[in-house]
């Protein structure tokens, strides 16, 4: 299992895959390694991080 943070102000990665190209070579690299699953985060749980909209999560 992978999890990958596309949120710009991620708590663990600070936004590093926040991107597109960035997020979908990540995910690449998760398969190469044996992850079955990706769990993708679409919502920052930082301290004092902003609640998105469903849409913003999904869009994301």
């Amino acid at each position: 299992m992978g999890i990958l943070n596309v949120t710009p102000d991620s708590f663990y990665d600070g936004g590093k895959y926040f991107g597109i190209d960035d997020a979908l070579n990540r995910a690449r690299k998760m398969i190469d390694d044996g992850a079955d699953i990706i769990d993708i985060g679409g919502e920052s749980t930082r301290p004092n991080s902003n609640c998105v909209s469903v849409e913003e999560e999904i869009k994301r």
